[in-house]
């Protein structure tokens, strides 16, 4: 028998969270695929992905059977130790990219702090104690740390908690002209989101990528690409870098990395990597061998071409259906992004309502999520069927229609 304490609703949530999230209304308690559940039993249609992270849907039977299968071996030993699957996915990982060197951490944030520490600590050791300045870019997203939400370009996440880090600076997405006049060889590095997430779902343009590359070896700067959204599978390509041809010094992974476990890595060469030594950084938990073992089996998963090629045909149905959404309710001016980063930009007269249509999704059987206030974003299982594609966007279209005509 449920006792009070086992009885949970949405209005504990007020009572006893923190109150820097507003969650839905309802509450999932099962997922499987494509597919969840509420605890009235309701069923919705997952295009949100847990903001990119179930790559492979809930409950993978493959990562559902490792968890299992580690979870009866070895938790947890910390990096006094190393263990097994970590040294596996690492392994993978440098196999698969450029990298020569990989730390794992347990979020994005971790391994976006550990890659802008690397990268002054690298341009003190190897060049000059005042080549600190970091390069970054308006409406980026890289965390929730004083120093990743200091390098993402968004004043509402990191005004008001006092002092921020230095010698940051802040210029137009997309635009190399922009770097180029602030770029000089006091900069160690220039971090940016190959495709901005929360900033808009905005892909970068290969030119821009391409001329950062060149500014980075001009000047001697290391060049850092935040993947932590759009890397693991999502562009259609394992990471982003490999579609646009430009190898960046550091790169950083999560989300997707562990199909919906905790586990984040910053990848880079080692010459890089050299100018760290025991006891430079750390984490406590970072390649604990329960979330390495999680990651090594949805790596081994995502990394096939069955997978991956199959990204873009499933872009290409999504695109589908909110063209035809768009047309009938005049309601999308761009489509954008890349693989299963979609980013639906709401025209004018629909401008500041992305919350009130992703609110009526739900209300409709489909999660999806927002980014800003005037962008829609579908960043579903890349391994979603046609099936919950076509569903999931039927009671998507039913949805506008109720805020449009309410």
């Amino acid at each position: 028998m449920a006792t009070q304490q086992d009885v949970v609703t949405r209005a504990n949530f007020d009572e006893v969270i923190l109150p820097i999230y507003a969650p839905a209304e309802f509450i999932p308690v099962k997922g499987k695929g494509s597919r969840v559940w509420d605890q009235q039993g309701k069923e919705y249609v997952d295009f949100a992905g847990g903001i990119a992270v179930t790559a492979l849907g809930h409950c993978h039977p493959a990562l559902v059977e490792t968890l299992k299968t580690q979870g009866e071996t070895l938790w947890h030993i910390s990096n006094v130790f190393t263990n097994e699957p970590a040294l596996r996915l690492a392994r993978k990982l440098i196999d698969a990219t450029f990298a020569e060197r990989v730390v794992f951490m347990n979020s994005g944030t971790e391994a976006n702090e550990t890659a802008f520490k690397l990268a002054r600590f690298y341009a003190s050791t190897r060049h000059s104690p005042y080549k600190t300045k970091i390069i970054a870019f308006h409406n980026a997203f890289h965390g929730r740390s004083l120093f990743t939400v200091t390098v993402g370009g968004q004043p509402k996440y990191s005004d008001g908690f006092g002092p921020k880090p230095a010698d940051i600076i802040h210029v137009p997405f997309n635009d190399l002209h922009a770097v180029k006049a602030v770029m000089d060889d006091h900069t160690c590095a220039v971090v940016v989101e190959p495709i901005q997430g929360e900033g808009g779902v905005t892909a970068a343009t290969p030119a821009f990528l391409q001329g950062l590359r060149e500014l980075c070896d001009q000047h001697n700067a290391l060049l850092v690409f935040d993947e932590v959204q759009c890397g693991m599978g999502r562009s259609g390509d394992l990471f982003a870098y490999m579609h646009y041809g430009v190898t960046p010094d550091i790169l950083t992974s999560a989300k997707a990395l562990g199909g919906g476990f905790p586990i984040s890595a910053m990848l880079t060469t080692n010459e890089i990597a050299s100018v760290f030594h025991a006891g430079s950084h750390g984490s406590t938990y970072g390649g604990n061998p329960l979330a390495c073992a999680v990651a090594g089996t949805a790596f081994d998963i995502i990394n096939t071409p069955e997978v991956l090629n199959g990204v873009n045909a499933k872009r290409q149905l999504f695109v589908k259906h909110l063209q035809l959404i768009g047309e009938k309710y005049q309601l999308f001016s761009e489509i954008r992004g890349m693989g299963l980063l979609i980013g639906a930009e709401l025209t004018a007269p629909f401008k500041g309502r992305a919350r009130d249509f992703l609110y009526a999704a739900a209300d409709a059987g489909v999660m999806v999520l927002n980014a800003g206030p005037d962008v829609m974003r579908f960043a579903p299982s890349l391994v979603i069927g046609e099936q919950d594609i076509d569903e999931g966007m039927r009671r998507f279209a039913s949805a506008v229609e109720k805020v449009v005509n309410g």
